[in-house]
């Protein structure tokens, strides 16, 4: 996946870019389920090609029938720091993603990009939900999940399922940069509960979620 970013792009910033999920708000709309997830948000839109440009902040909005348990509300989140949005790894990232997903879908002109910054945290008392709403889909297009960080946890599976819901595969994302690039319209995804390693140490799973979907189209 490194040497995919870099035909991008820079990584030269990484560890700062790393070290900002030290810095995400708790995730306030999950006051019964899931009470340990912080996050942080930010739109951009990006064209075939040239600058990939960020969007005035505005809520996250899924349907109920995508989302079940926080659907049809709009949720507004801390918006992602301007230091982040404007360095050079989201740069890589986002165009990378760009390249990837408009090969699959030459028709499309351009894109609206939803970015997540999501720390699960996981004790010795609650298991951290990375999806608490089960096994879903986004509503988009195309959804990239990369691993930013994980710390003194176990399990955290993800988990890919037909249309029918039935199991096709599962894999762990166990190193930075480590990913999943998933065609939402094809297949659902979740993530099983994380816990501590050392249930007397802080543990928590990072990662940074970027959903694509046609610019113009609307949020399911």
């Amino acid at each position: 996946m490194r040497t995919h970013l870099q035909e991008h792009g820079s990584l030269q910033d990484w560890n700062v870019f790393a070290d900002s999920w030290n810095d995400l708000a708790p995730d306030a709309y999950l006051a019964r389920v899931g009470q340990q997830r912080r996050r942080r948000h930010a739109i951009f839109r990006a064209g075939r090609e040239g600058a990939i440009e960020r969007r005035p902040h505005q809520p996250h909005y899924q349907s109920l029938s995508y989302n079940t348990l926080q659907g049809d509300i709009e949720r507004w989140f801390e918006p992602v720091r301007d230091d982040i949005a404007q360095s050079q790894t989201l740069g890589t990232v986002l165009a990378f993603c760009r390249d990837f997903f408009s090969a699959l879908a030459p028709q499309t002109p351009a894109w609206h990009i939803e970015l997540h910054q999501f720390r699960i945290e996981a004790r010795s008392d609650q298991d951290g939900q990375p999806t608490p709403e089960g096994v879903h889909r986004d509503g988009v297009d195309y959804v990239l999940v990369l691993l930013i960080d994980r710390h003194n946890i176990v399990s955290g599976t993800t988990t890919i399922h037909d249309g029918d819901r039935r199991l096709l595969g599962s894999f762990t994302l166990t190193a930075p940069l480590d990913a999943a690039l998933v065609d939402d319209a094809r297949v659902f995804h979740g993530v099983t509960a994380v816990t501590p390693l050392d249930p007397e140490r802080e543990a928590h799973r990072d990662v940074l979620v970027v959903t694509f979907r046609a610019d113009g189209t609307p949020a399911s």
